[in-house]
């Protein structure tokens, strides 16, 4: 019985592999929407559908033919424009610039190793998971540090190395959508969110911020911080047994210099937080926003969280580098921010068939009725509140089993499900926590996750059997535990009706 199960398992794993692997690159996917969209919005202007505008009583709107003559002649002469207004681009790339410099310089390494050190070993476990949700902020330097740095202490402790490596990588992974930071995930998927909150209620969309589910994230780090530690301890490690590898390494602690390059760069962004915040606080403040009108969370301020985020990188990036002699001179730090954005080139292609995909789509209006139009089927079936909601997650974290980018999945899926949730009363900001909650969740078992051949090489270090397989059974615990802890979390958060983030209500329209 056993046998037969870890056969299909395993044949359900490999289906997962071969489907995702014959689907188009992210970029050709992006490309055949767009020319989709067009084609549909052919099709459906010719029977002329119409909807009431749920934002505007009284207005009706029809489906554009965007393969007219006025139709053709906006694809051409907007092309430009679409992609250099694709808010996410912009949005990425800054971000980017201060984070590649902080990577660059060494100071993210150092972070990572030096918490992961100096914890005490009886709680290494939770602190090596605590480190791998946190290392989100520096995007995805915490897949190349963690895992193996996460096994080789384990090694040294005498513990099974496979089991520190995959409670790191479930850490990074699996909590990539936590944080105590706000980071550049949450500007690149919240930009996403309110272009297509947008096609609803333009007005709302205004308001909204990239820090709309600050709030939650930030205690999404301590559950899943534990859950993490409770999976590894209690389900991963008694299934893997003694380790009988003859793999031994000693762990190389911090040297001076980097300790000095941490002390600085953590007092640069002391003199940093400090300066920020003198933007915002007291009343006329270049940053902050009317008196008596919310005047931070309606402010400049919340509109300006990407560069303040780049500029945190930056200067502690800077600061470390300076101390510890990886940077010299103006040529290293052009240099770093160079190679971050080289590392960015696909994302800038991935952009531009994308930001067309997303601007036929609104421009036709086929987002507003279908948003109208969904919202109304999904009534007639009574799917609404909770159970609505776990259907969305579900489906996400499948679709996330083929598609690994983050990006990739919430451009297309933002602009159908935005509209449709607000229709029925829920806010875009909840819509996209509970995407994230589901793309991360299922990330440490999707083989086609960009960072996964890098752990199978890592773990064959101390299994030279490891295989596509072998791996994501050990991490499927971690992601069904996710999954279900993370939800209820989010669930228990709806009941309270806590706001999400800054400003960022569970409801829309209340």
């Amino acid at each position: 019985m056993e046998t037969r199960k870890a056969s299909f398992f395993q044949g359900f794993l490999n289906r997962i592999e071969k489907v995702g692997n014959k689907l188009p690159h992210p970029v050709t996917l992006f490309a055949g929407l767009a020319v989709l969209a067009l084609i549909l919005s052919s099709i459906i202007s010719y029977f002329g559908v119409t909807v009431e505008h749920p934002g505007k009583p009284g207005e009706m709107i029809q489906v554009k033919n965007l393969l007219n003559g006025e139709g053709i002649h906006y694809i051409i002469t907007n092309m430009t424009k679409n992609f250099i207004e694709f808010a996410p681009l912009g949005v990425v790339l800054l971000t980017m610039l201060g984070i590649g410099v902080a990577e660059g310089s060494g100071l993210i390494s150092a972070v990572l190793r030096g918490f992961v050190m100096s914890v005490p070993k009886r709680l290494i476990t939770l602190g090596l998971v605590f480190a791998g949700v946190m290392s989100s902020v520096a995007s995805d330097a915490g897949y190349v540090v963690l895992p193996p740095l996460g096994a080789v202490i384990f090694a040294a402790l005498g513990r099974h190395p496979l089991a520190g490596l995959a409670a790191a990588f479930a850490g990074v992974s699996g909590g990539f959508s936590a944080n105590l930071f706000l980071s550049g995930t949450d500007a690149m998927l919240g930009e996403f969110t309110i272009t297509a909150a947008a096609i609803i209620d333009p007005e709302y969309a205004k308001l909204m911020n990239v820090g709309m589910n600050y709030y939650f994230i930030i205690i999404s780090v301590f559950v899943l911080t534990f859950v993490g530690a409770f999976v590894t301890e209690k389900i991963v490690e008694p299934r893997l047994g003694e380790y009988k590898g003859d793999y031994r390494e000693k762990i190389e602690g911090l040297t001076k210099i980097e300790k000095k390059g941490l002390l600085f760069a953590g007092l640069s962004i002391l003199v940093s937080a400090v300066l920020v915040s003198l933007l915002v606080i007291f009343p006329g403040a270049p940053l902050r926003g009317v008196e008596n009108e919310m005047p931070i969370i309606r402010s400049p301020f919340m509109q300006s969280l990407v560069p303040i985020i780049a500029f945190l990188f930056f200067v502690p990036g800077l600061v470390y580098g300076k101390v510890t002699k990886s940077i010299k001179n103006d040529k290293d730090v052009a240099g770093m921010m160079s190679a971050t954005m080289s590392s960015m080139g696909m994302f800038i292609v991935l952009a531009f068939t994308a930001s067309q995909f997303v601007a036929f789509f609104v421009e036709s209006n086929m987002g507003l009725v279908l948003g109208v139009y969904g919202a109304q089927f999904l009534q007639s079936i009574h799917l609404t509140g909770i159970p609505l909601l776990l259907v969305f997650i579900l489906i996400a974290a499948f679709i996330n089993l083929f598609i690994g980018s983050a990006s990739a999945k919430w451009a297309m899926m933002a602009p159908v499900f935005v509209p449709i949730m607000m229709r029925l009363g829920y806010s875009p900001e909840l819509t996209q926590m509970a995407y994230r909650i589901a793309d991360s969740s299922t990330n440490i078992i999707s083989p086609l996750m960009t960072y996964f051949a890098l752990i199978i090489a890592s773990a064959q270090k101390y299994d030279k059997n490891m295989g596509i397989g072998t791996l994501i059974s050990v991490m499927f615990p971690y992601s069904i535990f996710f999954l279900v802890v993370w939800t209820i979390t989010l669930i228990a958060w709806m009941t309270l009706g806590i706001d999400l983030g800054p400003g960022s209500p569970i409801y829309y329209g209340n």
